[in-house]
């Protein structure tokens, strides 16, 4: 299923505003229920917990900063 570049911004907005911080309340309530582990093992899990969250979402993110690529182009603008 391939999403048109303007759900692909839209989803990645909801996904930035919303998901994220859910994501963060949540590692930081996992980590909280194991007992507290040495301050390099703590950063570590968070440092990797951090990096985990994008991987399934690459997709929805790749392209975002660009221009819009559906977008008509102005024939008059030199290239």
């Amino acid at each position: 299923m391939a999403l048109s570049y303007k759900n692909r911004r839209r989803l990645s907005l909801l996904i930035l505003v919303l998901g994220l911080p859910a994501y963060i309340v949540l590692a930081v309530t996992l980590v909280n229920q194991i007992e507290r582990p040495t301050i390099w093992v703590e950063l570590l899990i968070y440092v990797g917990l951090g990096v985990l969250w994008a991987f399934p979402l690459k997709a929805v993110f790749k392209g975002i900063g660009q221009a819009n690529p559906d977008a008509p182009q102005d024939q008059d603008e030199p290239r």
